[in-house]
């Protein structure tokens, strides 16, 4: 063999073995921090996630008024959470290392905005924030260092139940559902000014459906939204520039289930394959496998879960779920199988007296 091929080789094997150590590297030094808003008790609770899916309680953070929705900035260096008996919005750094959270600022909402969802665009400088009480959405200037910057650069009213806001992978399209109008309501976005124009809406998947959240996959055009009213998950084609089109609405419930339910959550898994939706009154996560080609969706399970399960989350790894129970007070632990979608209770933890939303997220120091 040529001493010119050889020589290739070997630094072709010296690079691969530096980025196996660097990936590897990256892997000890990231750690994941579980964050689970305590509305009773005015806290967030922190707990650090081992590589079992156990929790260890690190940490809570005091807050002003009932914690609702939990969001962060791309990079994850900063927390911001909708206070909603106070109609606020507070923003917290994270320390990488620990997942502690340090108070950088809070603003006030204008009086009846109740925040049902909070989070930011995909430049991490703007957030967004949409009222179910008041019918709107609200945008803010984010500064650099994550504080949130008031008055609102603008508000844009809608209808009332305005449950929550998506943005598409361009940055260009913010979809709100909208629960009683039974409506996704649809934005162009301009990440330069932070400003929103009207693109329309989205019937439900059915007349009774009432979308909830939004969830979107992580590879394909696709979009899922738990319906609220409906018991039901519908399935969107995305489109950029033309929005939401319903392609399959699909009930959450087994057929002989007769008492009162509604839907709550819905999260894609990381690889893509499967979509969960929680069941309030089934007290279930109802799993479904996605079709890559068509984003079709089919039924898997519906693993019992934590009493009325308004938040769920699934880890950074796609390894592990977590259900908080509202009702309960509990948060259940689920190992995820990867390839079938099936969930696996694995361990309950007592955290107080209810749990409005959970949120998982990797940090590297």
């Amino acid at each position: 063999m040529p001493t010119s091929v050889l020589l290739n080789e070997r630094k072709m094997m010296r690079l691969l073995s530096l980025v196996a150590f660097l990936g590897l590297a990256m892997n000890v030094n990231a750690a994941t921090f579980v964050y689970v808003s305590m509305g009773p008790e005015q806290k967030i609770q922190i707990y650090r996630q081992d590589d079992t899916g156990g929790l260890t309680a690190i940490d809570s953070v005091s807050v002003a008024g009932a914690p609702g929705s939990l969001a962060t900035d791309p990079k994850r260096r900063i927390l911001y959470a909708s206070l909603r008996t106070t109609s606020q919005l507070a923003s917290f750094q994270i320390e990488p290392a620990s997942g502690k959270l340090t108070p950088l600022n809070t603003v006030d909402l204008v009086k009846g905005e109740n925040a049902a969802f909070v989070g930011t665009d995909r430049t991490g400088r703007w957030l967004l924030s949409a009222s179910y009480s008041a019918g709107n959405v609200v945008v803010h200037r984010l500064r650099d260092d994550g504080s949130i910057e008031a008055p609102a650069v603008q508000t844009v009213t809608t209808a009332k139940t305005a449950h929550s806001v998506t943005i598409d992978r361009a940055n260009k399209l913010v979809m709100v559902p909208h629960v009683a109008p039974n409506a996704i309501f649809q934005f162009h976005f301009d990440s330069e000014t932070g400003k929103l124009t009207d693109a329309g809406k989205v019937a439900g998947g059915t007349e009774e459906a009432g979308p909830r959240h939004l969830a979107l996959h992580p590879k394909h055009d696709f979009a899922y939204s738990s319906d609220e009213k409906g018991s039901s998950i519908t399935c969107y084609r995305l489109d950029a520039s033309r929005g939401l089109t319903v392609m399959q609405t699909v009930l959450t419930l087994p057929a002989d289930f007769n008492a009162g339910n509604s839907t709550a959550e819905v999260k894609v898994h990381p690889n893509g394959k499967f979509v969960w939706v929680s069941n309030r009154g089934h007290d279930s996560l109802a799993g479904f496998a996605i079709d890559a080609a068509t984003g079709h969706v089919s039924a898997i399970d519906r693993a019992p879960t934590e009493k009325t399960p308004r938040s769920f989350e699934i880890d950074p790894t796609g390894r592990f779920m977590f259900g908080a129970g509202e009702g309960s007070g509990k948060l259940a632990v689920f190992k995820v199988d990867a390839s079938t979608g099936k969930l696996e209770r694995i361990h309950t933890y007592e955290v107080g007296k209810s749990l409005s939303w959970v949120m998982a997220i990797e940090t590297s120091p």
